[in-house]
């Protein structure tokens, strides 16, 4: 079966000498393309890390990365770039949105830099399954926050990535917010999307396939279609090891 993501013995240092911090420690862990998986752990465990490493975004200092089934580590950046362009999308906690630009060139603007010609029409596609169809022309001042973080969501996925990364992407929400772009990732991922996202909500965590649980870097756990309740009480139990 393909795998979204693989980590084979992955370790992430930061700083030199005394100052030296490993954040990620002898990671193994494969997740399954087509699902959604979520990432979870007390503060400090490594999980924005492991997200940021898993997209390339950070090289790693030991070990092997694979996205899409491809090996991202030790490739030169000009290729990696290039891999990210084409198969990563990324949604973040603060939106990133461009301020002075519309929500259609928010989109449009993200597909130019990835390489990927994509048509005024599929930019407008886009924007309509987020269900932001009538605000093509609205600049991010003129939205709500889960409206920017559904412009946000269809910047992400405008070129078709293989594996759609978010970081804490409801962190910023109220809670219908929160759960319109829940319902708009679930919705991906019953068409076939992947996803990766790293949260701190056990009842966005639930909403997921699975769940992996971080503790001092290394996986602790993994729960398969867990409820809000089990998630939150393992969470609770990871904390109270960590301190």
């Amino acid at each position: 079966m393909r795998n979204a993501t693989e980590f084979h013995g992955v370790s992430k240092e930061y700083g030199r000498g005394e100052a030296r911090v490993r954040v990620l420690d002898g990671v193994d862990l494969a997740l399954p393309a087509g699902a959604w998986t979520a990432v979870m752990g007390p503060s400090g465990s490594g999980k924005s890390t492991l997200l940021h490493c898993a997209a390339g975004l950070e090289p790693v200092t030991s070990g092997r990365v694979l996205l899409d089934g491809e090996v991202i580590t030790g490739v030169p950046e000009g290729v990696l770039t290039g891999l990210r362009r084409r198969r990563v999308g990324f949604v973040f906690q603060d939106f990133n949105l461009i301020g002075s630009l519309t929500a259609e060139q928010n989109v449009a603007l993200a597909a130019k830099l990835a390489g990927a010609r994509v048509p005024r029409a599929a930019v407008r596609a886009a924007l309509g399954e987020v269900g932001l169809g009538d605000r093509l022309r609205h600049r991010p001042r003129e939205l709500s926050g889960g409206q920017r973080q559904r412009v946000a969501l269809a910047r992400a996925m405008v070129t078709r990535p293989a594996v759609l990364f978010a970081d804490e992407p409801t962190g910023a929400l109220d809670s219908a917010s929160a759960r319109t772009v829940l319902d708009l990732l679930r919705g991906l991922v019953d068409g076939g999307q992947s996803v990766v996202m790293v949260t701190h909500d056990p009842g966005a965590a639930a909403r997921a396939d699975a769940v992996v649980f971080l503790r001092d870097g290394r996986v602790a756990d993994r729960l398969v279609r867990p409820a809000a309740a089990q998630v939150a009480a393992r969470l609770v139990e990871l904390e109270e090891v960590a301190c």
